[in-house]
């Protein structure tokens, strides 16, 4: 298969909305971490009865289901798919879904350590990772990662993208997230839709995950499609008493940090009772008493008694077409539970207008831990490969920043009723 890697950056969002009002032929991105032009090997299940890679570890790699197998991936390489939430029997679309307004879709990642050994040969430090975009227009595409420590390779990702004649983003629905075998059901925390992704496994959330069908998986979050965009939201952070403000931070335990949630109201009337709500991850604190509105009213701030940003959220009062806010707070980095190593902690924030959500974003703070509790790990923040992080502001002028890289390449329709083969392994 033929790779082409694009990096874009600084993409205004009345290009990217031109852009994706094309339709040209459809192109499907699949990938992993081999290097190589022609990606990882792919196998047929004779080849992997007949014991070809009993000494290997891989994911996804089996490309002839559709005779030997019903109900299985044709080509797993396209492992990635999505469907409405409340159908539990269609056949997953791993090309391309038409969204509507107000639906809810779910979206999954097919897990599958191809080796006939079962637990002879377990794959470790297996995470699943969803790069779900916050931009707006015609084509929003998601990708799903399989990382593995001890896998050839490490790291495999697939797409796909949701499609409409108008404008829409997609808000993930938070406490969706699950990982489902043939024993057991697991619920996952939302860092799956975070750079650091979630660690799954087969009988319990330790990343071990058996080689065969038996122990198959399937990773689900669940979305929802919005067309009315009525609101801009952008959320950043910095260190306290820096200048510049960023999608994301590098801060120690201890640090204070800044966090800047910008609204715009873009609709044509006056809104009232604008309420804004930021939720803090765990190892984040709120410093009491560090709220400031900016607007027309206050144009050099205004420091607020109330502290509820972070709980039930802050009203901000009533704007005119284009009026806009901003809402910033302090917060300190905790050790109230991080994991040793490298911690991403996702903060996101979100504005209601007559109690229905009208914008989301969200901003990270990179935490490594490495004290004497924990063993000698290496001080720089992990690679993550060809992640794509977009994060999105709405409206005529806003500019849409897009980091990472796209990977293209056909794909093929999949069938799936997820169920057990018999005859391999």
């Amino acid at each position: 298969m033929n790779k082409i890697y694009k990096s874009v950056l600084g993409v205004s969002a009345s290009i990217l909305v031109a852009g994706a009002s094309l339709t040209p032929a459809a192109v499907f991105a699949y990938g992993d971490t081999t290097g190589t032009e022609e990606g990882r090997p792919v196998y047929t299940i004779n080849q992997i009865n007949n014991g070809d890679i009993d000494n290997v570890i891989t994911f996804n790699s089996i490309a002839d289901h559709s005779e030997q197998m019903h109900g299985h991936i044709e080509d797993e390489r396209n492992f990635v798919g999505a469907r409405v939430s409340t159908d539990t029997t269609s056949p997953w679309n791993a090309n391309e879904i038409n969204v509507v307004d107000g639906g809810t879709y779910k979206i999954r990642i097919y897990v599958h350590n191809n080796n006939r050994l079962g637990r002879e040969k377990v794959a470790e430090g297996v995470k699943a990772t969803f790069s779900l975009p916050t931009t707006v227009g015609k084509k929003v595409t998601v990708i799903g990662y399989i990382d593995s420590t001890n896998a050839t390779p490490n790291r495999y990702w697939d797409e796909v993208s949701f499609v409409s004649d108008d404008n829409f983003y997609l808000e993930y629905v938070e406490g969706s997230a699950k990982y489902w075998n043939h024993e057991h059901t697991f619920n996952l925390s939302d860092d799956v839709i975070s750079q650091s992704g979630a660690t799954i496994g087969y009988d319990a959330l330790d990343g071990k995950i058996p080689g065969c069908y038996d122990f198959e998986g399937e990773v689900t979050i669940e979305v929802k499609a919005h067309k009315s965009v009525s609101a801009k939201l952008a959320k950043t952070v910095r260190i306290k008493g820096t200048k510049d403000w960023s999608e994301s931070v590098n801060a120690k335990i201890g640090d204070k940090v800044e966090y800047q949630i910008e609204y715009v109201n873009l609709l044509n009337q006056r809104v009232d009772n604008v309420m804004i709500r930021d939720i803090l991850p765990d190892n984040m604190k709120y410093v009491d008493g560090s709220t400031y509105l900016y607007n027309s009213n206050y144009q050099d701030g205004i420091r607020l008694r109330d502290n509820t940003v972070t709980t039930s959220g802050l009203n901000i009062g009533s704007y005119d077409p284009r009026g806009n806010a901003y809402v910033r707070f302090t917060a300190e980095v905790v050790n109230a539970n991080l994991a040793c190593g490298n911690n991403q902690l996702v903060n996101w924030a979100n504005v209601t207008v007559d109690n229905a959500v009208t914008g989301k974003d969200d901003a990270s703070v990179f935490v490594t831990r490495d004290d004497a509790g924990c063993a000698k790990l290496p001080s720089r923040l992990p690679e993550t490969g060809p992640m794509t992080i977009a994060t999105g502001a709405l409206g005529t002028g806003a500019v849409t920043t897009i980091l990472g890289y796209y990977v293209s390449s056909r794909k093929k329709i999949i069938k799936d009723r997820f169920t057990t083969f018999v005859g391999c392994c």
